[in-house]
């Protein structure tokens, strides 16, 4: 038997023993399905405390419940360790860590070349690795692939197997999970693509098989990039919307009656999460290198980041209106993940508005339900306890995001003035004349 059929006979009895490499937000529900599955599941990450949560069977993830961590556990099909040695023992081995984008706009590949590094170590013969980090197309041949053949001479798709798997993890979300959101799955030989479809087969619904990592790699950014301009487009056609003096939230929908040829986006105060306004942006960096311009991603990019200036302008405008200045305003921020309902603040666009208001003069605080403290860029700021208080004190109250656990009505009722970026106050508000709308 070669080593792909005796791997995958491991993978379908469930003896295979399984690795995650990184256990956030996309890592550890990844870990959690396959644990599910019936594998017994090891997962690393560097941070202590990630590490002895888990082990302990507490989450840390809004989207996994303490009590699925701690019966997982129980069962001895789920740990974590910071151990990497670790990977000598694995049949089969995710990476889910994070690719960042730095200040200049350039990929941050840190955390991939250095899994990388460590994963050479440990590689041998009967093991499929599948990567996740989203990425720009060629990483997986052209990074991750050299080191492993080159500090162990294995052969890719004969001795060890190789593939890229996009994550699509979408915060919050209860409809679509890990476990039911069809997987795409290309790895750097056939025989790879076969060996790592047949192991993530075991814990997910649908498998999608690709001919190749550079096109799994491809897919996951065609998917964000489309959402990334189309919502630069429905926040350009509210910019406009309001230099006409129409309601864009009206407008949209109307336009969502139409039952083909349109799909409903809705504009907002910025771009925000781990994937939209970063992914598109690997894949604008990469064609630079072959001399071609992105045109789409760089205009949508550039729109969808001056919207937090945008909403700055609407609250500084609305303000005017009453005869006061935003310096020295008070202005309360409704919300500050980067969307409803989950503890997520990565590329918030409340950020960028807080420091743009702060910088203008305006005495800022802030309320979320899942953020009891922001640190950010020098910013350092505590979230107020009492949200009904705060309304009524505040000079101009603007809603960021728009939390299913707030009281709009009661907002409504006791603001003096509110920016709503978010048509929170749809129900409860239209037409009132305390109510500006992006």
């Amino acid at each position: 038997m070669d080593k792909a059929q005796a791997l995958i006979k491991k993978l379908k009895e469930k003896s295979a023993r399984v690795s995650v490499l990184g256990l956030g937000y996309v890592g550890l529900p990844l870990a959690v399905v396959f644990a599910e599955a019936g594998f017994k599941v090891t997962g690393f990450d560097p941070v202590e405390s990630k590490v002895e949560s888990i082990n302990r069977g507490k989450s840390y993830v809004l989207d996994i419940q303490d009590e699925q961590i701690h019966r997982l556990v129980k069962q001895g099909n789920l740990q974590a360790t910071t151990d990497f040695a670790i990977l000598e023992q694995m049949d089969a081995v995710s990476i889910c860590v994070p690719t960042p984008l730095r200040k200049t706009g350039d990929p941050d590949l840190s955390f991939i070349l250095s899994v990388s590094e460590l994963l050479k170590q440990y590689i041998h013969p009967g093991i499929v690795v599948v990567l996740e980090s989203t990425t720009y197309p060629g990483t997986t041949r052209e990074l991750i692939l050299p080191k492993l053949t080159e500090a162990s001479g294995l052969e890719a798709g004969k001795d060890f197997f190789l593939a890229f798997s996009p994550e699509r993890v979408d915060p919050g979300r209860k409809d679509w999970t890990t476990a039911n959101t069809p997987k795409v799955i290309g790895g750097i030989t056939p025989q790879c693509t076969e060996v790592a479809s047949i192991w993530y087969e075991q814990a997910i619904q649908t498998i999608v098989r690709v001919s190749s990592t550079e096109v799994a790699e491809m897919t996951k950014l065609l998917e964000n990039t489309f959402r990334m301009i189309n919502i630069g487009l429905v926040n350009e056609m509210a910019i406009m919307s309001d230099r006409l003096g129409i309601d864009i939230w009206e407008v949209i929908k109307a336009a969502g009656t139409k039952p083909f040829g349109f799909m409903k986006f809705l504009p907002g105060p910025g771009l925000g999460g781990h994937c939209i306004p970063i992914d598109p942006l690997y894949l604008s960096w990469k064609l630079k290198a072959l001399n071609y311009s992105a045109r789409f991603i760089d205009l949508a990019s550039e729109i969808n980041t001056n919207m937090p200036r945008f909403t700055v302008g609407k609250v500084q405008d609305a303000l005017n209106e009453q005869r006061k200045p935003l310096k020295g305003s008070k202005v309360l921020i409704i919300g500050v993940a980067y969307k409803p309902d989950i503890d997520d603040l990565r590329e918030s666009p409340a950020l960028d508005i807080i420091h743009l208001l702060r910088e203008k003069g305006a005495k800022v605080s802030y309320h979320d339900p899942y953020f009891h403290q922001i640190i950010h860029e020098g910013l350092k700021m505590n979230s107020i306890s009492d949200i009904n208080a705060g309304v009524k004190t505040a000079d101009c109250v603007v809603i960021v995001t728009n939390h299913s656990s707030y009281d709009y009505a009661a907002i409504l009722k006791a603001a003096t003035l509110i920016v709503d970026t978010r048509n929170a106050l749809s129900e409860v508000g239209n037409g009132s004349p305390k109510v500006v709308k992006l």
